[in-house]
């Protein structure tokens, strides 16, 4: 016999971290556990060659600030026009709205990149002393994940085709739209991997 139809293992996908500020470290760890070939972006070459970006947590003006400035801002848009796979964790999902709420001053505002069909507000639970966690249920897990909330952000309003996946009391903290996933908390400083897996998931499925 000189030949077989079966297939290799099929090669893992590579995803990015957006690494222009917050807690990009804690996102490459949890990725590469998740089985993703992870990787920094803070230039437009590095974005080209990633199947999929990660907006992680930290501070969301600051951060569209950066976009601008290492001039990503637009491709970014236009990555995620085209169907890039995105997941945005607290000032990510904040990104990656559709609608900024208090969005901060003029000229150093939060700039929505249009990836979900939502409207956010930026710090609705509070400043930094009013941060928290407890396990709440998030669809799709076998079983509740344990949520970190810091400044977080949470959504006042979803499109017809967003699913909501997660609510901390009265108010939605988890969505995904098709291939965008967003998370108003912190998975990734915990060691749960599964909302991670799942970004995996979503990226390696076909559209």
């Amino acid at each position: 016999m000189t030949g077989s139809n079966v297939a290799g293992p099929a090669a893992p996908p590579r995803v990015g971290v957006l690494a222009l500020q917050g807690d990009t470290r804690e996102h490459l760890a949890a990725l590469r556990e998740a089985g993703a070939e992870a990787s920094t972006v803070r230039r437009r070459s590095e974005l080209d060659t990633v199947d999929a970006l990660v907006i992680p947590g930290g501070e969301s003006t600051t951060m569209s600030h950066l976009l601008r400035e290492f001039e990503l801002l637009d491709p970014l848009r236009q990555r995620l026009a085209d169907g890039m796979p995105a997941y945005g964790s607290c000032a990510g999902m904040i990104l990656l709205a559709s609608e900024i709420l208090d969005a901060g001053a003029p000229g150093r505002e939060a700039v929505p990149l249009g990836g979900i069909d939502m409207t956010v507000r930026r710090n609705a639970f509070g400043r930094q002393v009013d941060s928290f966690e407890g396990d709440i249920d998030f669809d799709g897990l076998d079983g509740p994940a344990h949520a970190v909330f810091i400044r977080a952000p949470w959504v006042e309003r979803v499109g017809p085709q967003v699913q909501v996946l997660a609510r901390a009391g009265d108010h939605i903290v988890a969505v995904r739209q098709g291939r965008m996933l967003a998370t108003a908390f912190h998975p990734e400083m915990t060691g749960d991997r599964r909302v991670h897996k799942l970004f995996v998931d979503i990226v390696t499925a076909r559209p």
